[in-house]
């Protein structure tokens, strides 16, 4: 069975939003560096900018940030070294960003030049030991550390409970009176398992193509 088919078999309602989807249906990549999305960085370290830009927005406002971002520095990322030479309100403002993820960035920066975060040990983790290896930089919490593994380990099972823009089209989705809390999340996604995260990147393409859902 794959995991297309098991995601239809555990859950009717989303089989109907697997068969909503308009384009090219979304898939785990077998190779964690490999994406069709140019908008998703394909090094460890360009995955976590796009993750921290990304925190509690929607999507489209994270690619439009992201964007700017790159478009301060000549339409490409920083490096670490230039995040921290910049001036951080003048990045604050043309790219954006809160104040907290200016500090975030910052502190990913300087992580990595100190040693004190090394992105290549990461891969061969569990999930939970990826997730305590990136809390030493400032503002990357459980939700960052999720898109990580999803978008760049490319972990199946993964669920962001945290991640506000999949628990709204999951109200929408499943005609909930209210976005589903964490727990009431993991709860309706039990059936999704062993495939978490290819459920969530349907719910989310599904957002993207109608926004206003």
């Amino acid at each position: 069975m794959t995991p297309e088919e098991h995601l239809r078999q555990a859950d009717e309602v989303l089989g109907r939003v697997m068969d909503d989807i308009t384009g090219t249906p979304p898939k785990l990549p077998p190779d964690p560096d490999s994406s069709g999305d140019p908008d998703i960085p394909k090094d460890s370290y360009g995955v976590l900018v796009r993750a921290i830009v990304s925190q509690n927005i929607s999507i489209h406002a994270s690619r439009s940030i992201f964007r700017k971002l790159k478009d301060r520095f000549g339409g490409r990322l920083p490096t670490p070294e230039e995040l921290l030479a910049d001036d951080s309100e003048e990045l604050r403002q043309a790219a954006g960003l809160s104040r907290a993820k200016t500090v975030s960035l910052r502190s990913l920066a300087d992580c990595l030049l100190s040693g004190a975060l090394d992105l290549d040990e990461l891969r061969g983790v569990p999930d939970d030991e990826v997730i305590a290896k990136l809390d030493v930089v400032k503002g990357i919490g459980v939700w960052t550390a999720d898109m990580f593994l999803m978008f760049h380990l490319h972990r199946p099972d993964v669920l962001p409970t945290g991640d506000l823009e999949l628990r709204r089209i999951v109200q929408k989705v499943y005609g909930l009176a209210a976005a589903p809390t964490p727990a009431e999340l993991t709860r309706l996604a039990e059936p999704w398992r062993p495939y978490r995260t290819l459920a969530c990147l349907y719910l989310w393409q599904l957002a993207e193509q109608a926004p206003r859902l």
